[in-house]
């Protein structure tokens, strides 16, 4: 039979056996059972070691052993906040790797989502455009931008595309370029019919002054009268 004692008791312990150790810790210490063969031996500490989570209560502090399998440190019986070395946690679980949708943020252990990255709205479709040009082609491509206003641990590799695109069809226009030479050839051509027109009628009025100036120069022929006889 243990006898309870409250003298003599360790450091930080209110009361105590000589076969189970600390029975009841001081106020704002947790007791932590200890297994020694067949015995439990309670111990009082400021803060529950790795493996287990702190419980507070009115009648006594008390340290509960991690119920997660590869759990270093537990915020409950269930629920993991660090997991052994070389192991990533998700969700309160310990893994071997992370679960497939998830990747691990960078420079942790801990699986993150690209869902939680907080995107900005689409902005407005570009202009139609085709090898960085704006005409001269029927169909080609444009595209879209959004920005990333925040990512999981600061990692925007997490996160979903930030550009998109999408194929469009224009109605084919000549290019600037293309209509100026255009009206330059047209402007050219016009001067070229312009010129041979002027010429045809230079030529044709050339020719009826010379007809009039043969007709006024031509010798009426003298008829003389014949001598009386």
């Amino acid at each position: 039979v243990s006898t309870e004692l409250s003298q003599g008791c360790a450091r930080g312990c209110d009361l105590c056996s000589e076969f189970n150790g600390c029975l009841r810790c001081s106020p704002k210490l947790f007791i932590l059972l200890e297994r020694n063969d067949i015995r439990q031996i309670g111990i009082c500490l400021p803060s529950c070691p790795l493996g287990y989570f702190g419980l507070r209560n009115t009648d006594m502090n008390k340290c509960i052993k991690c119920k997660i399998e590869n759990c270093e440190s537990c915020f409950s019986r269930n629920f993991c906040t660090k997991c052994k070395e070389g192991l990533y946690l998700h969700k309160g679980r310990c893994y071997v790797t992370c679960p497939e949708g998830y990747s691990a943020a960078n420079g942790t252990m801990e699986c993150s989502s690209p869902a939680q990255c907080e995107m900005s709205e689409w902005g407005p479709w570009g202009p139609c455009s085709k090898k960085r040009k704006l005409c001269g082609f029927k169909k080609g491509n444009e595209d879209r931008t959004r920005r990333i206003l925040q990512a999981p641990s600061g990692d925007v590799s997490l996160c979903p595309a930030t550009t998109e695109v999408r194929r469009c069809t224009v109605q084919k226009n000549q290019c600037p370029e293309g209509k100026r030479k255009k009206k330059e050839e047209q402007g050219k051509q016009d001067n070229a019919n312009g010129n041979r027109n002027r010429k045809d009628t230079k030529d044709a009025k050339s020719g009826t002054k010379k007809r009039k100036s043969k007709q006024r120069g031509a010798a009426v022929p003298a008829t003389s009268a014949s001598p009386a006889q």
